[in-house]
């Protein structure tokens, strides 16, 4: 199967930068939200972002309105109906999550792949709400994803070799570079970057460091383009906190428990940049 037809889930932050890729590389996109009013967000950040890439000469005008062209919004997801690839990219909530499969499994051609998002989530958990454990699997982009050039294809016990292929042709035809990882907690990128970050917040927490002398020395030390603290606000603490616990939960290793700190700051609602407090202050 060759895919032509992409379908997103959600056009938040991940599902507007997932679908802006898509269709600037050709496909034609569906994406969808819960209701009009975020619909009507999410294609207007995909705007935004087109326009900024006329604006640094990236893209011509007239590209935007091609690209635009290729994409549609609903709030119907029986409109998946064709699609080749369905993306989902909604809250990080199991439950949620499932729902989406087991409507998407109603919907959708029995050929069609169904991938996840999820940064953190075990797939194959997900993938039982459907009939097609074969063709489900994890399709997880970064963010920024219009600049984030990593792709990590997640294949469960239960994914085909010609699901994972596919998967892989379509996200080396976005642009990505692929990696593929096995349905374990993390996969590669969370997998490492998750204690890392926790053992920063241990370092202020004990007294070791101050925020900046630990984001500095990392910044300049490793050349890393922000430091823990800094990218752990970015992410937002709640994400971090929650995605944590699940790794710590699954595989019982100290390194992934959360500090104190992190709970408290949580408990606080200092998120980081969403909420305009957390390791830093925001305007």
């Amino acid at each position: 199967m060759q895919i032509n037809k992409v379908g997103v889930v959600g056009c938040g932050t991940m599902g507007a930068g997932i679908t802006q890729v898509c269709a600037q590389s050709g496909y034609q996109v569906i994406v969808s939200e819960a209701n009009e009013g975020l619909l009507s967000k999410g294609l207007a950040s995909i705007k935004r972002s087109l326009i900024k890439s006329v604006e640094k000469g990236k893209i011509s005008e007239q590209d935007v309105d091609t690209i635009q062209g290729r994409i549609k919004g609903t709030t119907d997801t029986s409109e998946f109906s064709d699609c080749d690839l369905v993306i989902e990219a909604v809250v990080e909530n199991l439950e949620i999550k499932k729902q989406v499969f087991a409507e998407l499994d109603k919907v959708c051609p029995k050929r069609a792949i169904l991938a996840t998002n999820t940064s953190s989530m075990c797939v194959i958990e997900i993938a039982a709400a459907t009939d097609r454990l074969d063709k489900v699997l994890g399709l997880h982009f970064f963010n920024p994803v219009q600049v984030m050039k990593l792709l990590e294809i997640i294949r469960t016990i239960a994914t085909s070799d010609e699901a994972v292929e596919q998967c892989k042709v379509f996200g080396e035809s976005i642009g990505k570079t692929v990696v593929i990882v096995k349905d374990m907690p993390g996969f590669i990128v969370n997998r490492l970057l998750t204690p890392f970050t926790l053992n920063a917040i241990r370092m202020l927490e004990a007294g070791i460091a101050t925020r900046d002398d630990i984001d500095n020395a990392v910044k300049l030390g490793l050349n890393h383009p922000m430091g823990p603290l800094q990218l752990a606000d970015l992410i937002g603490l709640d994400t971090i906190y929650h995605s944590a616990n699940a790794r710590y939960e699954e595989l019982k290793e100290p390194q992934y428990a959360p500090p104190p700190l992190l709970k408290r700051m949580v408990t606080a609602g200092w998120l980081g940049r969403k909420t305009g407090k957390g390791f830093y202050e925001y305007q």
